[in-house]
């Protein structure tokens, strides 16, 4: 796993390097606006606001609501898949369903609930930089934070006390957009749960990650994306049993107007960052991935400003 990080890592360093000199890409298409549009807000960063597992710095738009279908089915080889399973279809690793709604452009309310850990979700999302056309500000920068209940789960042992079905996440995303095709970004992830996830002696409350994700766009509606995290934690990093591994998905992200429709294949069971951070056990060399989907609906329920202007880049 460590050798298809690195790999993965190389790969994106090559192309960012490529794309911040490659005049041909960006370039060109800077010196192709005028010169009041370079001042403008880079836009379309990525598709939808979320990739695999990252969330990303685009928001929901003022009066606008989001929703949102992602399914995760079962392993396709290993133990527990196969023919018997028809490749993981016949089960579901992990379903959420939620919303999104604009307060402003730059800020927005989420709302979900997952069947992994059967987990109710609500948060923000609030876009504080964005990148400028002429690079008077590189990058975009947005802070997301959720809070997570476990109200249904019935082992009194574990939640003696119910303030031990909290769950807490803050996090910070950079992202950049180099070029009409390829954009990337970076976030670093604070996570709390009140009793350590999962319920092992040894695991930490609280404990910081890193992920990594890009979108390379090859054609108007096509996009191959990335996305990668790693938990930096002493119990996550050293424990042999249960053995945790990285999460790590790739897929093909398809826009249709107005939906944005994301086909990938992951070691991750759940979906929630405070889910899938806390606890992925499955392993790609071991057959543990899965297919997956998310489906991204947009709705305006609010007036339509027919003069908004918007930039090419």
């Amino acid at each position: 796993m460590k050798k298809v990080c690195i790999v993965l890592a190389m790969l994106l360093a090559c192309h960012t390097l490529k794309a911040q000199t490659d005049t041909s890409s960006a370039d060109a298409i800077m010196s192709s606006l005028s010169a009041d549009d370079k001042h403008e807000d880079v836009i379309a960063t990525f598709k939808a606001t979320r990739l695999i597992f990252t969330q990303t710095t685009e928001t929901v738009k003022k009066h606008n609501l989001n929703f949102l279908v992602t399914h995760r089915f079962g392993d396709i080889a290993g133990s527990e898949g196969g023919g018997s399973t028809l490749y993981g279809l016949d089960n579901s690793s992990d379903i959420f369903i939620g919303f999104e709604y604009g307060l402003t452009d730059n800020l927005d309310l989420q709302f979900g609930r997952s069947k992994f850990e059967q987990l109710i979700e609500a948060g923000f999302k609030y876009a504080v930089l964005h990148q400028k056309a002429d690079d008077s500000m590189p990058f975009s920068l947005a802070l997301a934070g959720k809070a997570g209940l476990k109200p249904y789960s019935v082992n009194t042992d574990v939640f003696d006390d119910y303030t031990n079905r909290l769950n807490y996440m803050a996090q910070a995303i950079i992202a950049r957009k180099f070029s009409s095709s390829f954009s990337l970004l970076i976030s670093p992830t604070f996570v709390r749960n009140n009793l350590p996830f999962p319920f092992i002696n040894g695991n930490e409350k609280d404990y910081i990650a890193l992920s990594a994700a890009a979108r390379y766009k090859f054609t108007k509606r096509l996009g191959i994306v990335v996305d990668y995290a790693h938990p930096f934690s002493s119990f996550r990093n050293n424990s042999t049993n249960p053995k945790f591994y990285d999460p790590l998905g790739v897929g093909l992200e398809v826009e249709t107007g107005g939906h944005v429709f994301t086909l990938n294949f992951s070691n991750a069971k759940a979906i929630s960052e405070m889910n899938y951070l806390s606890d992925t056990e499955s392993s790609w060399g071991k057959g543990q991935y899965r297919i997956g989907f998310t489906i991204s609906r947009m709705f305006d329920l609010g007036p339509k400003n027919k003069n908004k202007k918007q930039s090419n880049y």
